[in-house]
């Protein structure tokens, strides 16, 4: 007779908790994980959602896990934090060059004295019980002058409403696996089987997707709200036999710019097989019939900044009160800075500081507009420049032909387009710092307040501060355990030219947290990934190109096709590197 796993219902704190709950899981043949992410009351929520599911016993952390066992009669077990994991979260954070403190509910704070006891240190700790305790002892240290704070999730999560840094504590391979074997052992004599009632069960899982059950053979069984199309159909035939070697399956489907989010997983009731499949049209089209243009909502924006660099690492530095005193007014704003500096996210950032933010925020990327969407912006009645207060962000200004330019500054001027609207521009310098030409312009007719965003080599004194930031967000994504750097990469960072500031910064940090297996990432793989950078850098400038032997005709040919190559044949990119016009480039290309 097959032994029926052990299943498990994992509620984990923060994503990486995720994966690691789940490489965990994988050394155990006889348990079945299904993790889901939530912290404290969105935890429960989550378990009361999955109380009629057969789930032999959950297993949480902290605070968490108390408040589950208060919803649920079925078994649980906690992550318990073990003094190294205290001790490695402390080590990141001393990399950090200011003043912190751990804060926590006891399970923290008891560990965190040992930690103390034993390194014979005077570290900061303070004990918290609930959430409100925990907005007001954060409160009092941030003004008292206290800029980081060790703790769980709910205290990081505190901390970052305060505007403060935070190091999130995560747990170690080994306390989940001892997590796991407790939950083993438990639901040996807790199992129920309720076979009839576990295909409505499962149904009423997820209430916001549709449902498809198919039979071993693959045909359709059952379905809700109405049978998925042909080609969807086709697909999850085709995903049976994968779907019955897991306990869950998860996919995309996109078809015909449609993205579908599909989970599937196997069902026994009796001895019949059945796999059960929910799917969720994506919300967010992959295509639009307006090529650069694209409408966010506020949710959309606040995610994708609270996921950047800026939000995890605290990047804006001394431009930080002059972004936030632009955020409370109506002017319209230039903002200028190298390639990789994070001129979006601070496009995003004002517009959730705003009164706009109950609005929609368009962004038009001049890369990519093209001639018909010109028109469409500039002289179509449904176009967005028609609405009334929403934010409108025009993207790489200086990208944009002449011509339309110059239509959308008199538009502007003479509709009275800025208070309407909150307009936001941007525009990439070089490094010699120079205002382009548009930017220019518009400053000068609009009046707009600028922003010089810095770059990463103008921080260097920053970088490992920056970079401890950044793994501490890392080991929370990635499942990480990683405390710090050896002596010698922390330098070999901070020495690096950084040619395209943040955002190869974020590159190199994450291949690094991807690469190494230590707790420490070394020099050499700092060395190693910075050479490529170098490589890398120098194949996109073009070096290598000689004009000796050609003609002009020759040369200007041969320029244009590997540039052109080098930006994945994108001709509004070639020809800004190139010093023309895309006219002019068009012109060449003709010619070829």
């Amino acid at each position: 007779m097959t032994e029926i796993p052990v299943r498990i219902l994992g509620i984990a704190p923060y994503e990486g908790m995720k994966l690691a709950m789940e490489r965990a899981a994988e050394t155990y043949s006889n348990v079945s994980l299904d993790t889901f992410v939530g912290d404290l009351e969105q935890g429960v929520d989550i378990v009361r959602q999955n109380l009629d599911s057969t789930y032999d016993c959950i297993i949480s952390r902290g605070g968490t896990a108390e408040l589950i066992r208060r919803v649920t009669d079925i078994p649980v077990v906690e992550i318990h934090l073990s003094v190294y994991d205290i001790l490695r979260t402390i080590q990141l954070a001393e990399g950090y060059s200011k003043r912190y403190a751990v804060v926590g509910f006891p399970n923290i704070t008891q560990s965190a004295h040992i930690v103390n006891g034993l390194l014979h240190s005077s570290m900061e700790i303070h004990t918290i019980h609930n959430a409100e305790e925990t907005h007001r002892l954060l409160l009092s240290l941030r003004k008292d002058g206290c800029h980081i704070i060790v703790g769980d999730m709910i205290t990081q999560t505190v901390a970052k409403s305060l505007g403060m840094d935070a190091f999130l504590i995560t747990s170690g391979t080994e306390a989940l696996q001892s997590a796991i074997e407790q939950a083993v052992t438990l639901s040996a004599g807790f199992r129920r089987l309720q076979q009839e009632n576990l295909f409505f069960r499962c149904v009423s899982r997820e209430k916001d997707s549709s449902l498809a059950v198919l039979d071993d053979d693959g045909k359709l069984y059952y379905s809700f709200p109405e049978d998925p199309n042909t080609a969807l159909l086709t697909v999850l035939r085709e995903k049976l036999p994968e779907t019955q070697q897991r306990s869950v399956l998860r996919f995309y489907h996109n078809d015909r710019g449609r993205l579908y989010t599909v989970s599937g997983q196997l069902l026994m009731i009796g001895q019949a097989r059945f796999t059960l499949f929910h799917y969720t049209l994506s919300k967010i089209p992959l295509r639009s019939n307006k090529l650069g243009i694209r409408s966010y909502s506020c949710d959309e924006c606040e995610h994708l900044f609270d996921s950047s660099f800026y939000a995890i690492s605290s990047a804006m530095g001394a431009v930080e009160p002059a972004v936030q005193s632009i955020a409370k007014t109506h002017q319209p704003v230039m903002i200028l800075g190298e390639d990789g500096t994070g001129k979006e996210q601070i496009a995003r950032y004002l517009y959730l500081r705003s009164s706009f933010r109950t609005r929609p925020m368009i962004v038009v990327n001049c890369e990519l507009v093209t001639g018909r969407t010109w028109d469409y912006l500039l002289n179509h009645h449904k176009s967005p420049l028609n609405e009334n207060g929403c934010t409108i962000y025009f993207q790489h200004l200086a990208a944009a032909p002449d011509t339309p330019l110059t239509e959308l500054l008199s538009l502007i001027r003479d509709t009275g387009l800025q208070k309407r609207q909150r307009l936001i521009f941007s525009c990439t310098c070089q490094k010699d710092g120079e205002t382009p030409y548009a930017a220019a312009a518009f400053i000068q007719k609009l009046s707009c307040q600028t922003l010089q965003l810095p770059t990463l080599r103008s921080r260097r004194d920053e970088i490992t501060s920056l970079a401890s930031l950044y793994l501490g967000s890392l080991n929370q994504t990635m499942g990480r355990q990683i405390a710090g750097f050896e002596p010698g990469a922390a330098s070999r960072l901070r020495e690096f030219g950084w040619p395209n500031n943040y955002t190869q910064f974020c590159k190199v940090l994450q291949n690094l947290a991807a690469l190494t297996n230590s707790s420490y990432i070394s020099a050499q793989d700092v060395a190693e990934l910075l050479a490529q950078e170098r490589d890398l850098v120098r194949s996109q400038s073009g070096a290598g190109f000689s004009p000796v032997g050609k003609t002009l005709d020759e040369i200007i040919r041969e320029a244009i096709l590997q540039t052109l190559e080098s930006v994945g044949g994108n001709q509004t990119i070639a020809a800004k590197q190139l010093g023309i016009s895309r006219t002019t480039l068009w012109r060449h290309l003709n010619r070829i």
